[in-house]
């Protein structure tokens, strides 16, 4: 039995996953962004994607237009091509990720690009302060071997993609909510501490096995949201765990939210419309 410390987060709320489907009929499960959840400031939306059939996953995500908040995808398994309206192209494939910031406006699609096989991995859209929402847009993308993987003690590991832990940090920089994203992987039965600043908004996600933190059980396809403190206890199940541990600083602005945008004002929603039908995002 872990013994609560000062500074030791606590789950306030569990949120299992709900299957839906996405894009061109991608199917998936949307952690963020539910009847649930509707958000976690700054975090708009989180979404797994897995699957062994290509008809789950095969239509991908056509062109579609973004304004006014960042997309993460962070890619498990298999490649995933992505191309948009500024001449930009790439391929994400497995252990990559992309943190790409919309901005003032883009157009792009996220194809598979592959026909058979395992497609796993996860998106997150992070909200925009109001001074960065009319932003230029820009790509952060690194591959998977970019990634150093910590391993501070037998049976753990931990891949850092933004933020700090230990003597290891993120790649991924300059985004204006400070985040940790964190990949951590633990053997059955093990336990580990990991820091988050206080006042941050935090969330962990257990992809794989199960685990506890603090004295709460967090089954496999579930979220746990985080109260305030300076760390996160994590125990690892008899299975083992793979957890995503994810923090920000909140925002505390107003949200306009329709769709492929995310603004202050409904006034600002409609002007995202009329922007891309004219062709200016």
């Amino acid at each position: 039995m872990t013994t609560k410390e000062d500074g030791d987060r606590e789950v306030t709320k569990l949120v299992r996953g709900q299957p839906t489907s996405d894009g061109a009929g991608v199917k998936l499960i949307r952690v963020i962004g539910t009847q649930a959840l509707p958000q976690l400031d700054p975090f708009l939306l989180l979404d797994e994607f897995g699957s062994d059939d290509p008809s789950a996953y095969i239509a991908g995500f056509p062109n579609h237009p973004h304004r006014g908040f960042e997309t993460v995808t962070y890619m498990l398994e298999g490649r995933m091509r992505h191309r948009d309206n500024k001449g930009n192209e790439g391929v994400l494939e497995s252990g990559g990720v992309q943190w790409m910031t919309a901005g003032r406006g883009i157009v792009h699609s996220e194809m598979p690009e592959q026909r058979a096989g395992r497609m796993r991995g996860f998106q997150l859209w992070v909200n925009l302060p109001a001074a960065q929402k009319m932003t230029a847009p820009r790509y952060q993308e690194f591959a998977g071997d970019q990634f150093e993987l910590v391993m501070p003690s037998a049976g753990m590991s931990a891949k850092v993609i933004a933020g700090r832990f230990g003597s290891s940090v993120g790649p991924v920089t300059g985004i204006a909510i400070d985040p940790l994203y964190i990949d951590l992987r633990l053997g059955p039965g093990i336990a580990q501490e990991l820091p988050v600043a206080a006042g941050h908004a935090a969330m962990m996600y257990v992809f794989d096995g199960a685990a506890r933190c603090g004295g709460t059980a967090v089954p496999k396809g579930t979220l746990a949201v985080l109260g305030d403190g300076t760390r996160v206890r994590v125990t690892a199940g008899k299975e083992g765990a793979a957890v995503l541990l994810i923090a920000g600083r909140p925002l505390g602005e107003p949200i306009a939210r329709y769709g492929p945008f995310v603004m202050n004002t409904r006034d600002e929603i409609a002007q995202a419309f009329a922007d891309f039908h004219a062709g200016r995002l």
